[in-house]
């Protein structure tokens, strides 16, 4: 066995506790948050203000409601999304905004995140890459499937942005993970510095989008919203934000899903039997939940679970703890599906890419599920990654048992 300081590496050979998966989020958790994630796990109450923090809802339940109403909570006032977001990636990109304006973008993007849209770009974008992953492992090779996701999510976003594929390499990822790794639940805004930097590195990553939106090229984010009216730089923001959404959460999640059906035994059960597919890749959204948080700002008095919120107040919707309230990972009893995906958010902000992301879940599973149908896998070498926003993996490397 061996082990990393602080235990951010550990072979296999410690997987031997009760509910692995379980006692493996926790470390990919903790890891990426050591002093916030403590913090919120001890929320017991449903509603609970926190100082420093703000309003934590944990209740699936009250945290649904908040996300439907947009009268009472909004993702535009303080404390929200739009105050640490709009500094760097300007007014115009869908998680900054409410109402009318929202509403006309969302509509003018959603074909370009349609199912059968996204489902044929997942395939011409990564399908053979996909099948070469399934030929790899059946041949023994070691493969580290962060950075197999990383390249495949940034390919995908790439095309749907109108970057040339090579745009997104290691390099610029690392500095686009860098931005929302500045991102603190006890800090609601990017310093001035911060907001500087965050703003260089998505100025190196749109410079090479512009060319998509002077094109108007329909079938690309930037030239959607030049067809809508706006201008460069928003269609730019945007650009950044997609790329901010589209990959990290994918990159996250992807290993994370195969590591909990490594450690549950599920892998090899899916392999042989894809009928519970669809309930584990559920079943694994629960459990991980790549977007641990949202966020809102109060804009009218209410009341939460018998809890005051007032004009200002800021709203921790706590996803994560709401989501793991139905217990450990189970694709037979599938709690998951109570819940609706909430993973996803719910009403107006529901996730616009949750179509992208599922095509590129199912293509990559099949390939992992494909090659376990003919020899067992297993996780060889693991290790979580230090202080980012949305906890993963630095790398998970499987290889034939």
């Amino acid at each position: 066995m061996t082990r990393e300081r602080r235990g951010e590496a550990v072979t296999r050979t410690d997987a031997r506790a009760v509910a692995p998966e379980r006692r493996w989020e926790e470390r990919v958790q903790r890891t990426a948050h050591p002093l916030v994630y403590p913090l919120l796990s001890r929320v017991r109450r449903p509603v609970l203000r926190v100082p420093r923090i703000g309003v934590v809802v944990s209740d699936a339940a009250v945290l649904r409601s908040v996300l439907l109403d947009q009268e009472r909570f909004t993702k535009t006032g303080p404390g929200s999304p739009a105050d640490l977001w709009t500094p760097v990636l300007g007014p115009s990109v869908l998680l900054n905004m409410e109402g009318a304006d929202h509403h006309a973008l969302r509509r003018r993007l959603a074909p370009l995140f349609a199912p059968g849209y996204v489902a044929e770009l997942t395939r011409d974008t990564v399908g053979a890459s996909a099948e070469r992953l399934t030929e790899r492992l059946r041949a023994g090779e070691r493969v580290d499937l962060v950075a197999e996701v990383r390249e495949y999510a940034g390919r995908v976003i790439s095309r749907l942005v109108g970057l040339d594929e090579e745009v997104l390499g290691e390099e610029l990822f690392a500095r686009v993970s860098g931005v929302t790794g500045l991102v603190r639940l006890s800090r609601p805004r990017f310093t001035e510095e911060q907001a500087t930097a965050a703003r260089a590195v998505l100025d190196d990553l749109t410079r090479h989008a512009r060319r998509a939106y002077r094109d108007g090229s329909a079938d690309t984010v930037p030239g959607r919203m030049r067809e809508l009216g706006l201008g460069e730089s928003e269609a730019m923001g945007a650009v950044g934000a997609f790329v901010l959404t589209g990959t990290e959460t994918l990159v996250s999640y992807l290993p994370r899903l195969i590591a909990v059906l490594a450690d549950t035994g599920w892998l090899g059960r899916l392999a042989h039997d894809r009928s519970l597919v669809d309930a584990a890749v559920a079943e694994g959204l629960r459990v991980t939940t790549p977007s641990p948080v949202m966020l809102r700002s109060v804009v009218a008095e209410a009341e939460l679970a018998g809890v005051r919120v007032r004009p200002g107040d800021r709203l921790v919707l706590a996803t994560f703890l709401a989501d793991r309230a139905s217990g450990a990972f189970d694709p037979v009893a599938n709690p998951a599906a109570s819940l609706k995906q909430l993973w996803f958010g719910a009403g107006a902000h529901f996730c616009l890419g949750a179509p992208l992301a599922m095509a590129q879940i199912g293509l990559v599973l099949e390939a992992v599920l494909a090659a376990e149908q003919e020899a067992p896998l297993e996780i060889v070498d693991r290790r979580a990654q230090r202080r980012t926003l949305i906890p993963g993996y630095r790398s998970l490397v499987l290889a034939r048992r």
